[in-house]
């Protein structure tokens, strides 16, 4: 039996060794040179494989901390969410959720997704949350910051398109102010645990300049659970987007149910966890008065 040991080594690296054995003749120098050969070839991917997996990581604990610390609604307003990356090995995308406390106890939820996956969509979802919450702040109706944010974005051609969806709840009258800027419709789920979508114009993505967003209201009682989310909770390869939609509206939630619950029984139901992208989801109940004796 012959044996023949070649270090994985890349620019002073070293990835292990790479031993080929077997019985017979012993090895030709030609058949070294092309272990030698392979084994520069394998340093070389698990060098990038390696970087590859640091990117990932950081990536994923940008996006994680980012979206795990949402601004404080007033506590008028119940609010649930949850962020599921699309996989260990895939790098993660730009999804994710804000809420912004407003005066006269209103709350600004928003839900955006950032094209592409990386760290540079981390980053960039970064950038739109942090001016979305300085544009927010100026108390301008859901339309006119979408318009705003807009623009800002369009002036640096790096920046990535976005889509955005935000609600401006009112619990004090009981109604939800809307704009969309590209993103899918929300959804509410009545007391008897049944969901409809809500019509709500749609405006172009974030960063092209374009603007033509306009605001919608709907009422919302307490007793309605508002969701918004992002598109891997719903669309699935192949499948028209009416109909993933319709799996959403299909979904009958827990009658009454907490805006944590809604948020546990909107993944199941739609099996989030193993969705075809990432999954951001929000969740919100204006907080019932207790009545008066």
């Amino acid at each position: 039996m012959h044996g023949l040991s070649v270090p994985l080594a890349r620019q002073g690296t070293s990835y292990g060794t790479l031993l080929a054995v077997r019985t017979g003749a012993a090895f030709t120098d030609h058949e070294a040179a092309a272990l030698h050969f392979a084994a520069r070839v394998a340093a070389v991917h698990l060098r990038h494989a390696r970087r590859l997996a640091a990117t990932e990581r950081v990536a994923l604990n940008l996006q994680r901390a980012l979206v795990a610390d949402p601004g404080r609604p007033h506590p008028n307003l119940l609010i649930a969410g949850r962020y599921l990356p699309v996989g260990p090995s895939a790098l993660v995308g730009g999804d994710w959720f804000e809420t912004v406390r407003l005066h006269f106890g209103r709350t600004l939820l928003v839900v955006g997704d950032v094209m592409g996956h990386g760290l540079d969509a981390a980053v960039d979802m970064n950038a739109y949350r942090s001016t979305l919450r300085e544009v927010a702040s100026t108390e301008l109706a859901p339309h006119r910051v979408l318009r705003q944010l807009d623009a800002l974005v369009a002036e640096d051609a790096a920046r990535r398109p976005a889509t955005c969806l935000l609600a401006r709840v009112d619990p004090a009258r009981g109604t939800a102010l809307f704009a969309s800027a590209g993103h899918l419709p929300p959804a509410v789920f009545a007391a008897d645990g049944t969901g409809r979508l809500l019509d709500v114009p749609v405006g172009p993505p974030l960063g092209t300049g374009l603007g033509g967003y306009e605001s919608a209201a709907h009422p919302l009682t307490h007793e309605e659970t508002l969701v918004l989310y992002t598109d891997g909770l719903v669309e699935r390869r192949g499948e028209d987007i009416d109909d993933s939609l319709a799996r959403l509206t299909a979904l009958r939630l827990p009658a009454p149910a907490s805006a944590a619950e809604a948020v546990d029984a909107v993944v199941a139901g739609l099996d989030a966890r193993h969705a075809e992208d990432d999954v951001a989801v929000l969740t919100a109940r204006i907080r019932s008065r207790p009545a008066h004796p």
